[in-house]
């Protein structure tokens, strides 16, 4: 890896922290309210799927290793357990996928399309992760299930599709104002 590459893998890790940390103390079903979405969808969108997804990694090694930077100011092994670890994995996923699609394609279509199957990425990991956490590791609130699991999304969704759109809107803005090369462009 070049130098340029580190610091961006670290400059997207850091954002992550932030992002985790915006407003730690409000939670909906016990999932916090973060940014981190916004910051793995532009990591994927910028840095491309191999270095977008570095970059969740390195802040989901950096947290594992015990920095106070996941939600809520959490850290450390015990995360695993947590209920909302499944979306901390999620990022890996949806930078790499949302880098894929930049990657192929430059274009409002597909930075929708690439936004919007980061929420389902997000979504369907996270939300799957916390529902078999609840079941098996953590006591699970009266008159839980899988439905009840799901539900609990309905109140992010409008958040998550608003930062969707924010980062479909400052992508292209960001690639041109930092005079950044798409990596699809950067290999022709």
């Amino acid at each position: 890896m070049k130098a340029k590459e580190i610091v961006l893998c670290a400059l997207f890790a850091a954002l992550m922290g932030v992002g985790a940390n915006i407003a730690p103390l409000l939670t909906i079903g016990g999932v916090p309210v973060t940014l981190q979405l916004l910051f793995a969808i532009l990591a994927g969108g910028l840095l491309g799927s191999r270095l977008g997804a570095m970059s969740m990694f390195a802040y989901l090694f950096i947290g594992l290793a015990g920095a106070p930077i996941f939600a809520q100011f959490k850290g450390g092994l015990g995360s695993f357990i947590s209920p909302t670890f499944g979306y901390i994995i999620s990022f890996i996923f949806v930078a790499y996928l949302v880098g894929k699609l930049f990657e192929c394609k430059q274009s409002w279509f597909s930075y929708a399309g690439a936004g919007f199957l980061a929420i389902a990425v997000n979504y369907i990991i996270g939300t799957n992760y916390m529902y078999f956490a609840y079941v098996y590791w953590v006591e699970a609130p009266a008159g839980f299930s899988y439905v009840l699991a799901w539900s609990w999304m309905v109140a992010y969704l409008p958040l998550d599709i608003g930062v969707t759109i924010l980062s479909i809107i400052l992508i292209p803005r960001l690639q041109k104002a930092i005079k950044f090369k798409p990596l699809s462009k950067r290999l022709t």
